[in-house]
């Protein structure tokens, strides 16, 4: 036998060994397509890919070797992301706006193979994943700029639903009217009252009169059936495209860091997460009426070791004077760290609500 046949030999044994090898690993990948699917999680994740082949390359040993199996594991994980976006396929989206939105944006990135249902207001999205309609609603929870959306806030607050998933998405607002218009020929601007918001310093530059609608998208429809020179809209480059609209000027929004945080809301809490540092929870919780119980609340997330990114207060609907606290903070409440956590704080608390866990927030 040649050495060419032998060569030829060794490396039908060892296809054999990567195909056995293969299959094992498509089935790992299928188990965390199931477990993406049922929190709603994205498919792709680009640090963690990044991990995983800096990783993996160190386990060459030859040099020479090392470009090309870091070509060959991304093409690998690029087959798992297919079979993952296959099965998870099906997943019913729900949002608030119209085709074009920044929430109709958000959601088809964060599920670019999920059925994207829209629906007229947050409650109306909210409401269609508690009574199974939706698998996943995408909200938006805050913006850099703006600030809170106080009714999502408020639907956290009431509602049976958890967070499995933050995502944050650039705003770059446009203005935009019909064909041929300038600057000079726009009197008025409609959009949602945000976006108006984020838009102050050059709405007031121009003088424009400004009238508010239910989304951006619905700004630029209208401005679209308009056929009116005089009017613009303040939108997404998306919903002119979507529209047949024009950008009279890009990047309007003073904050060029300008973001708004949706979140993945779902019918179960993620719990599979498990005792990880670098994780994150969400919680709210309503005070006793006791001297110190808010101040000893609060303190007992710093002597356990959780850092908080953020604390909030919110009056509580139809109890005047009343509000309930929002925090967000990092590390795992279900860990043995966590039951301390939880169980410190509700001596001080009336209610104490656990209102998502999960492992990072991403850029879309």
């Amino acid at each position: 036998m040649t050495d060419l046949e032998e060569s030829r030999k060794l490396i039908n044994t060892i296809d054999q060994k990567l195909a056995s090898l293969f299959e094992e690993r498509m089935d790992a990948a299928k188990k965390i397509a199931m477990y993406k699917k049922q929190f709603g999680l994205q498919i792709f994740d680009s640090s963690r890919e990044e991990e995983i082949c800096s990783r993996e390359v160190d386990y060459i040993k030859n040099p020479e070797y090392k470009n090309y199996y870091l070509e060959f594991i991304k093409d690998l994980m690029n087959v798992s992301k297919k079979y993952q976006s296959y099965l998870v396929e099906g997943c019913k989206i729900a949002y608030c706006g119209i085709e074009g939105a920044w929430a109709n944006i958000a959601a088809k990135r964060i599920f670019p193979k999920g059925n994207l249902s829209t629906y007229s207001s947050f409650d109306q999205a909210y409401q269609s994943v508690i009574d199974g309609t939706c698998d996943f609603a995408v909200l938006p929870v805050e913006n850099s700029f703006a600030g809170d959306v106080g009714q999502v806030f408020d639907l956290m607050h009431n509602g049976p639903l958890f967070i499995t998933g933050m995502y944050n998405l650039k705003i770059t607002q446009c203005l935009v009217g019909i064909k041929g218009s300038k600057l000079q020929d726009i009197k008025k601007v409609i959009s949602h009252q945000q976006a108006i918001d984020q838009c102050t310093e050059f709405l007031h530059s121009q003088g424009y009169s400004v009238e508010t609608t239910v989304n951006t998208a619905m700004a630029a429809r209208e401005v679209s059936q308009l056929n009116d020179k005089s009017i613009a809209a303040i939108a997404s480059s998306d919903a002119a495209k979507l529209y047949g609209l024009e950008i009279i000027k890009e990047s309007i929004n003073q904050n060029a860091q300008n973001t708004t945080r949706f979140a993945v809301f779902s019918r179960v809490l993620n719990k599979e997460i498990g005792d990880k540092a670098d994780c994150i929870f969400q919680m709210m919780f309503t005070i006793k009426n006791t001297p110190g119980s808010l101040a000893r609340a609060i303190k007992s997330f710093g002597d356990l070791g959780f850092n908080l990114k953020s604390l909030r207060s919110r009056p509580i609907k139809d109890i005047p004077w009343q509000y309930y606290f929002y925090v967000e903070g990092e590390g795992s409440l279900f860990s043995d760290k966590g039951e301390k956590l939880l169980s410190a704080i509700k001596k001080e608390c009336e209610q104490v609500k656990i209102l998502g866990h999960y492992s990072k927030e991403i850029e879309i």
